[in-house]
């Protein structure tokens, strides 16, 4: 038997939270989190759950459909015993760092280009995409911008429209805005935080300034605890790229 749904007990359990307990709970393991990191970053982040009807259900299944459930398992051909090192490697959390504001169009692309290349070998992986709101260390930030409209608000529409050819399922995808001073320490930050396998960010091009203070990417890549893909865009014919900063040349 499926279990009594939270809110048959507690009319005001949260629909998110009941979502993520009969998803752990659910009867056919394959519709349960492939990972515990998986199942940790949703409760971290109750307003990125996906709801469905669990979120809604206020009793369990009628004896009848339960029998009808039972007899289908037993005329099923028994299932391989799942290798639960190879679950884990295909169910990774991965983020990707965007710049929507002054990122370059062509570097956003090759940035898509290679999150949809690495989530196509990794069927029940979570990609968490990440844009960090600059703040000012002694101007007073304003969450308005010129035209009145809402930076925090813009960036998680801008993130969901960049992800949006990706097709993946809303319940394998979240967008985030952090407000930080320093983009790469709060890139950083959300990487250990929420237990992500793979930051994959872009590097810009080089400029005096972040020859003198280091880029963001290679900080990240520097002191990340986890994978780092750095993208580039593809580079035009004749084009010579200077290194960035902690990067050798070649």
């Amino acid at each position: 038997r499926d279990p009594y749904p939270p809110r048959t007990l507690r009319a005001d359990y949260p629909p998110w939270l009941q979502e993520v307990v009969l998803r752990c709970l659910e009867i056919e393991p394959v519709w349960r989190y492939p990972t515990a990191s998986q199942l940790a970053f949703d409760l971290a982040h109750p307003d990125q759950v996906k709801l469905t009807t669990r979120s809604e259900r206020i009793k369990r299944d009628s004896l009848g459909v339960a029998w009808r459930r039972r007899f289908n398992q037993g005329v099923m051909a028994p299932r391989a015993k799942s290798d639960v090192a190879a679950q884990i490697a295909s169910s990774p959390i991965l983020a990707v760092a965007l710049d929507t504001v002054e990122g370059a169009p062509e570097l956003n692309e090759a940035l898509r280009v290679t999150t949809e290349r690495i989530l196509a070998t990794l069927p029940s992986a979570r990609l968490a995409c990440v844009n960090v709101l600059k703040l000012n260390r002694i101007a007073i930030d304003r969450t308005l911008d010129e035209q009145g409209s809402n930076k925090h608000i813009d960036r998680l529409v801008a993130l969901r429209h960049w992800a949006t050819p990706l097709k993946l399922d809303e319940s394998r995808l979240s967008a985030h805005v952090l407000e930080a001073v320093d983009p790469a320490a709060a890139i950083l930050e959300f990487a250990e935080a929420n237990q992500v396998d793979h930051v994959i960010i872009g590097a810009r091009q080089g400029s005096f300034r972040r020859m003198l203070l280091g880029s963001v990417s290679a900080k990240v890549a520097a002191e990340a605890a986890c994978t780092v893909t750095v993208v580039r865009p593809p580079r035009m014919a004749g084009e010579v790229r200077e290194p960035d900063a902690g990067e050798e040349p070649g």
